[in-house]
């Protein structure tokens, strides 16, 4: 026997090997139970509480705004950690009543606490220009003489292959 048959046999072997070895780890009457598991009881969300609780959630955030220049209230900056808290409480607050969250009581709540906070933050929209026709031209011309130009090293060394074999 040739000395790479010999070597492609050993790896052939060692790859059923691993592979032997890697399906029984992943057998599924191994790590899984056929046995159907029971529903979970999910009980029902308490929407007046989370109401309720949500609103403690708002006095807070109020609470830590008002320690915040007014002029700063659109810079995100000055007032991410409060408002971070504050979206902490409501998810925590949801969960606690048996509440998904976001959900529609949670999400008008925060858009009321939008509307009194940042209701005057607006984002100036940039307006876009088209380049000067030089600029423009350039950047068009560029891509288009390094694609012309690697065709031609392309056919060029392709031609060059049969001196240099």
């Amino acid at each position: 026997m040739d000395i790479n048959e010999f070597a492609v046999l050993k790896l052939f072997v060692v790859g059923v090997l691993i592979n032997v070895g890697m399906m029984r780890g992943l057998s599924a009457s191994d790590s899984f139970s056929t046995e159907p598991t029971p529903p979970r009881v999910r009980r029902v969300c308490n929407e007046s509480r989370l109401q309720w609780e949500v609103e403690v959630c708002g006095e807070g955030f109020k609470e830590d705004m008002t320690h915040i220049d007014p002029q700063n209230w659109c810079n995100l900056t000055h007032f991410i950690s409060e408002y971070h808290l504050f979206t902490l409480c409501t998810e925590t607050k949801s969960q606690i009543v048996d509440c998904y969250w976001p959900n529609p009581l949670v999400e008008r709540y925060i858009i009321h606490i939008h509307k009194h906070f940042f209701s005057n933050c607006t984002i100036d929209q940039p307006v876009w220009l088209d380049p000067p026709d030089d600029t423009l031209t350039i950047l068009i011309l560029i891509p288009v003489f390094l694609t012309l130009a690697m065709i031609g090293l392309v056919v060029w060394c392709s031609k060059r292959s049969d001196i240099l074999a």
